[in-house]
C-alpha cells in the first residue's frame, strides 16, 4: 500500500468544519496520483505516451468526517489490471488507525489521439504490486440515470472544474451533484459512474430524483446523454 499523512485544513472543511465530500474525494485521487508519480508513471510519462487513466466509477464509503487539524493517513493500491481496466482501493483512518473512509474505483487506461481504451503497457503494470482485494461490500460500478427526475437551470462548464486532462475533473461532478442535496442530508455513500467527458463551454443539464432516502443526480448534455450519475445516501 501507498500511503501518506496529512492534516485536515481548514480549507477543506465546511460549515461544520468537518472534511468535506470533496475533500475525501481529493484526498483519494491525489493519494493515486503520488504512487504513480513515485513510480514515474505519473503526469507527464502518461503525456508523452498519449495515454490517460480515466475514472470511470466511485463507490465511496464515510463512516466519519474527520474534523479540522485532525490527523489522518490516506492510503492506496491496486488490485487487478484486466486489459485496459485497473481497479484501485482507497482508505483514509485516524491517529489510532481506526478506519474511517474507505473506497473502490475503475479506471480505464486511454489512448488520448483516439481517445479509446487501449491496453495497459507491460512495465507500467508491473511498476504497481498488486495487493489483496478490500474486504468491504461492494456495489455495481453502474449508476442508474434517475427515473421521474426533476430538471434544473442549465450551467456551462467553467475553467475551475477542468483538470490536466482538460475535461471535467471526476471531483467537480461530485460537487455539481452536491448542490442538488440538501445541506443537512446525512451522506455516508456516494457512488458515480462517468459515461462521458464534458469540456470547456459545455453545457450541463442536472436531474435529480429522491428515491429511498437517496439522491441520484445525473448531470447530461443537451440531449439528455449523462456525463455523469453520481447517488449520494
Amino acid at each position: 500500500m501507498y500511503s501518506f499523512n496529512s492534516r485536515v485544513r481548514y480549507s477543506e472543511v465546511g460549515e461544520d468544519k468537518k472534511l468535506t465530500l470533496n475533500g475525501v474525494i481529493n484526498y483519494f485521487q491525489d493519494c493515486s496520483t503520488f504512487q504513480s508519480e513515485m513510480l514515474n508513471n505519473g503526469v507527464e510519462r502518461l503525456e508523452q505516451l498519449h495515454r490517460v487513466w480515466v475514472l470511470s466509477s466511485w463507490q465511496i464509503v464515510i463512516d466519519r468526517y474527520p474534523k479540522l487539524c485532525e490527523e489522518i493517513e490516506i492510503g492506496t493500491w491496486p488490485y487487478y489490471f484486466k486489459n485496459f481496466a485497473g481497479y484501485r482501493n482507497f482508505v483514509m483512518r485516524d491517529k489510532e488507525g481506526k478506519l474511517i473512509a474507505h473506497a473502490n474505483s475503475l479506471w480505464s487506461f486511454l489512448d488520448t489521439d483516439t481517445g479509446l481504451p487501449t491496453r495497459v503497457p507491460e512495465d507500467i503494470e508491473r511498476a504497481y504490486v498488486l495487493e489483496d482485494k478490500l474486504d468491504m461490500k461492494y456495489a455495481s460500478r453502474k449508476v442508474p440515470m434517475p427515473k421521474n427526475g426533476e430538471t434544473g437551470e442549465p450551467f456551462p462548464v467553467q475553467k475551475h472544474h477542468l483538470d490536466t486532462n482538460h475535461h471535467v475533473n471526476n471531483g467537480q461532478y461530485i460537487q455539481m451533484a452536491r448542490e442538488y442535496v440538501p445541506e443537512d442530508f446525512p451522506i455516508h455513500q456516494m457512488r458515480a459512474e462517468y459515461k462521458k467527458s464534458a469540456l470547456l463551454g459545455d453545457m450541463i443539464y442536472p436531474v435529480v430524483a429522491l428515491e429511498d432516502e437517496r439522491y441520484t443526480v445525473g448531470l447530461c448534455d443537451e440531449l439528455g446523454r449523462p456525463y455523469a450519475v453520481v447517488e449520494l445516501s
